[in-house]
C-alpha cells in the first residue's frame, strides 16, 4: 500500500491587486507551493486563516490594512507568519509590523528570489514552531497522568534538592523518592537529570536561571 503524499503548503495572498495576486500564485505553484488569494482583510479573516501555513499580507488595502488584519489574528493566536509586501514602505509601519511578530517586510516590486526564500524560511519557522508546540502539549499530557506525589518529586528534583531532602520535605524515605523520581523521568521521556530540568522549565514548574554573561 503506497503512502499518500502529504498535501503541499499553503501560501495565503492578501492584497486587492488582482494582477499581483495572479503573478504571486504562478510564482508560488512554480515552486511547488499552493496559494489562495484573497482581495481584503475581511474576506481572509472570514476563511479560517489558521489553514494557511504562511501569509503575504499587503499593508494598504481598501477596508482593513494590513496592520489591522495582523492585530485581529495576534488576538486570536496561533498564527501561520506574516510577511508584509507594501509598496509604500516606511520605516515606522515596517518597524511596527515587526515588533507585532511579522517574520519579515518586503518592499514592491520585489525580487522573485528574495520573495520565495523569504516564503521557504518562513514555513520551516512554522514548522519548528508547530513540532515544538505538540512536543509541549505531550509532555503536559504526560505530567498531569503522573501521581501527585511523582509530579511533586519533579519539582522539587528541578528545584536542585536531593533525595534526602525531598524524602524529609514528603515524609517519606529516600528510597521512595529515587523510585517515583525514576519512574516519572521515564514517563517523561528525560534520559537524565539536565534533560529533566529542562522538560520542568518548558512545562513551567520551575523559573529557569539566568544565563551567565559571556566573557570578553
Amino acid at each position: 500500500m503506497t503512502e499518500t503524499a502529504s498535501p503541499p503548503p499553503c501560501i495565503a495572498v492578501v492584497d486587492d491587486d488582482e494582477a499581483l495576486r495572479d503573478s504571486l500564485a504562478w510564482l508560488l505553484e512554480s515552486v511547488g507551493l499552493s496559494s489562495r488569494a484573497y482581495g481584503d482583510g475581511e474576506a481572509f479573516l472570514a476563511a479560517a486563516p489558521e489553514a494557511h501555513d504562511a501569509i503575504l499580507l499587503d499593508v494598504r488595502m481598501p477596508g482593513l490594512s494590513g496592520l489591522q488584519v495582523q492585530q485581529r489574528l495576534n488576538e486570536r493566536g496561533d498564527t501561520p507568519p506574516v510577511i508584509f509586501m507594501t509598496g509604500h514602505g516606511d520605516v515606522p509601519m515596517a518597524v511596527a509590523a515587526l515588533k507585532a511578530g511579522a517574520f519579515d517586510f518586503i518592499e514592491k516590486p520585489f525580487n522573485h528570489q528574495q520573495l520565495i526564500d523569504c516564503v521557504q524560511q518562513a514555513l520551516a519557522e512554522h514548522q519548528r514552531k508547530r513540532r515544538a508546540r505538540s512536543r509541549l502539549e505531550t509532555l503536559q499530557a504526560r505530567y498531569v497522568a503522573l501521581r501527585p506525589k511523582e509530579q511533586q518529586i519533579l519539582v522539587h528534583v528541578a528545584e536542585g534538592m536531593t533525595s534526602r531532602e525531598i524524602a524529609d520535605h514528603l515524609g517519606v524515605s529516600a528510597k521512595t523518592v529515587e523510585v517515583y523520581r525514576l519512574r516519572a523521568m521515564k514517563a517523561l521521556g528525560a534520559a537524565n537529570l539536565a534533560e529533566l530540568v529542562r522538560i520542568c522549565v518548558a512545562l513551567g514548574l520551575v523559573e529557569a536561571l539566568p544565563t551567565e554573561p559571556r566573557q570578553r
